[in-house]
């Protein structure tokens, strides 16, 4: 493999689901479009004929991306479900809390909440499937609203969002903040054994 294809591998590896289009991979590598047609073909049959190879390259929607081979699903999807694959961290659990109790919730009032920025553990709980977008606040700017998902209810053994525990009448914003994550860290123990 030449250093330009190495090149347009790493850039199709970091737009992940995004891909690129042959204009964006031209206008990083500065060359013509053509050229670049080119190096992504052989690249793209290089990919695909490699019978070891786990990854291959598609074009979608004039994007290309790198993408897994259909025979491997299996595994990962094994990977994706399993529960034991990963904590959450601290500040993940402090937002699920948040989320679980206020939905539907800003990102914006939980940052509020929480004291801190919460756009990394927003985007991990998405992943894990865990919250998901429920809409968007009408007025300027239309922030999303986030709330939990029937994966939530599964991680955490509930059948609905009514099982949570109830917080007490008169808590302040911190005592919220936590009863939620005691409530959070039972579940968390209870998982791990």
């Amino acid at each position: 493999m030449n250093n330009l294809e190495g090149i347009i591998e790493s850039l199709l590896f970091a737009a992940g689901d995004e891909g690129l289009t042959i204009k964006q991979i031209s206008e990083v590598l500065e060359m013509e479009t053509i050229v670049a047609v080119d190096i992504l073909s052989k690249l793209v049959s290089e990919y695909n004929e490699n019978q070891k190879r786990g990854i291959m390259i598609v074009q979608l929607a004039e994007t290309y991306q790198l993408v897994t081979k259909k025979e491997y699903s299996p595994f990962l999807k094994k990977l994706v479900e399993s529960p034991n694959n990963t904590a959450l961290s601290q500040a993940a659990l402090e937002t699920l809390a948040i989320i679980a109790y206020k939905q539907p919730i800003t990102r914006i009032e939980i940052e509020e909440i929480r004291g801190v920025k919460t756009d990394r553990p927003l985007q991990t709980l998405t992943a894990k499937a865990l919250i998901k977008e429920m809409g968007r606040v009408e007025g300027p700017g239309r922030a999303y609203l986030y709330g939990t998902t029937k994966e939530f209810l599964d991680y955490f053994g509930l059948r609905n969002i009514k099982e949570l525990p109830p917080l007490p009448e008169k808590l302040e914003e911190e005592n919220i903040q936590e009863e939620a994550d005691l409530f959070f860290e039972r579940f968390q123990d209870h998982l791990d054994t």
